[in-house]
């Protein structure tokens, strides 16, 4: 891995099962708050109960066509801990990504999660996957190439950032 390779977000479904421990405060869902169950037109006509049981998004075969073709340097699953726990683990001493967060296209669930629960966005980025299940470094050259493959086999992947010099592990702008 090396400065100027780039990071592509395969977006996720949902939240996929990160963060229930808040969803559960957040949305009161052990008192089986009402809420949950009317359907909300910024969810698009889906409850929070639907939004947040979306099945979780499997990336085995799109990664494996990859792999095959493109000289992929990285692979994080944004799981819980998010971007700032899950992307560094792939990245070596010395360099870290460098996201650009108006290029994530983050789902409605995650807005209501963070305005319902007054929650800064720091701590969601910290928490929740944000709509990236995952995340492939890949070198610039090859990145037209990357994505054609992935697209190819079924995600609508996407560029977020790139990787630079530095220690922070991620950096979020």
């Amino acid at each position: 891995m090396e400065e100027g390779d780039v990071v592509i977000a395969l977006p996720s479904t949902g939240i996929h099962s990160n963060g229930f421990s808040l969803c559960r405060k957040v949305f009161d869902i052990d008192n089986n708050n009402p809420l949950l169950y009317i359907p909300r037109e910024e969810l698009d006509g889906k409850t929070i109960a639907e939004a947040l049981l979306t099945p979780t998004k499997i990336y085995v075969k799109p990664v494996l066509a990859l792999l095959e073709k493109v000289d992929v340097k990285g692979i994080s699953h944004i799981t819980g801990g998010g971007f700032y726990e899950n992307i560094p683990r792939s990245i070596p001493d010395g360099l870290s990504a460098k996201i650009d967060k108006s290029a994530i296209k983050v789902l409605p669930i995650f807005k209501l999660i963070a305005e319902m629960g007054n929650i800064p966005e720091r701590d969601m980025y910290n928490t929740y996957n944000m709509v990236v299940g995952m995340s492939d470094v890949v070198p610039a050259a090859e990145v037209d190439k990357a994505l054609e493959i992935l697209r190819t086999n079924g995600e609508t992947a996407y560029v977020i950032g790139e990787i630079v010099a530095g220690d922070e592990g991620v950096i979020l702008e």
